[in-house]
């Protein structure tokens, strides 16, 4: 008599019948797979044997049901993605989740790279300059309206220029004569000195130092002969064609102040009361 080759689930006979081994025993079909197949997730039936199976997050689908949720399209050979338990082709997601460039209206496909500024998204090729019209990727820009530009761009447009040398002022200056100049622009017309941040007067419209101007202008005092600039200890007397510093206009005699007293004049001498008198 010979052995019995039974299934190990429901004993019936094996003989001249398809089974599998698991484990070491044999098994019927039907045992097989209402043992061991997976329930699939969408419609809820066993995935039998001789189905291809498909496996996502713990979540296992016969082909023909992993699907899109929206469009219905099979996902067994496309890329996709999942929202809310969701399945999605990456058509549908990106209609309805991902951004669109403001530049070419076309969506931004996930995992592109992208510009996100003040709520509008570009394609990276697509976020350029107005002006030159080259991508500006990562680069530093400056808005102005609803036009960007590199800052290159921007300067030449926009930036104030130099009184001087004609080339943009990125950032600060000095303003003279409601006249933009760099800082190491502005200087004087004689000794090309920085005026910026020191004392400076003009004359015919060019700035000076105040020791040139001093020494090129100004009338020299008649007692030191230093210029009188009217800066500092500026105030001064004037006699006819002659000019004192205050400090400087005293009796030259005795040396005794003359501001506001009076003097007496005596060739190229200037005299008080006294040694007018003592004369």
């Amino acid at each position: 008599m010979a052995d019995r080759f039974d299934c190990d689930n429901c004993k019936e006979s094996l003989y001249g019948r398809k089974y599998i081994q698991s484990d070491n025993s044999p098994y019927c079909i039907p045992c097989y797979d209402s043992l061991f197949s997976n329930t699939c997730d969408e419609c809820k039936e066993l995935i039998g044997h001789d189905a291809r199976e498909l496996f996502y997050e713990d979540r296992h689908y016969h082909e023909h049901c992993f699907r899109c949720f929206r469009c219905d399209r099979s996902l067994a050979d496309e890329p996709f993605t999942s929202q809310d338990d969701a399945l999605l082709c990456n058509d549908c997601y990106c209609n309805e989740f991902s951004s669109k460039c403001v530049a070419c209206d076309k969506i931004v496909m996930p995992g592109t790279r992208k510009l996100e500024y003040a709520g509008s998204t570009w394609h990276e090729g697509c976020f350029i300059c107005h002006s030159c019209e080259q991508p500006i990727g990562s680069k530093s820009f400056i808005p102005d309206k609803d036009e960007h530009y590199c800052v290159p761009c921007y300067e030449d447009k926009f930036a104030p220029r130099c009184t001087r040398c004609k080339k943009t002022l990125a950032k600060g200056g000095v303003t003279y004569r409601d006249e933009p100049w760099h800082k190491e622009c502005f200087v004087c017309t004689n000794c090309k000195t920085q005026l910026a941040g020191q004392h400076f007067t003009s004359r015919d419209d060019s700035p000076y130092c105040l020791k040139c101007f001093g020494s090129l202008y100004a009338k020299k005092c008649e007692a030191c002969s230093k210029p009188i600039t009217g800066f500092g200890e500026g105030k001064y007397i004037s006699f006819e064609d002659r000019q004192w510093h205050q400090p400087c206009f005293t009796c030259s005699q005795c040396s005794v102040s003359l501001v506001g007293a009076g003097f007496f004049p005596n060739g190229e001498k200037i005299l008080c009361r006294d040694c007018h008198t003592n004369l």
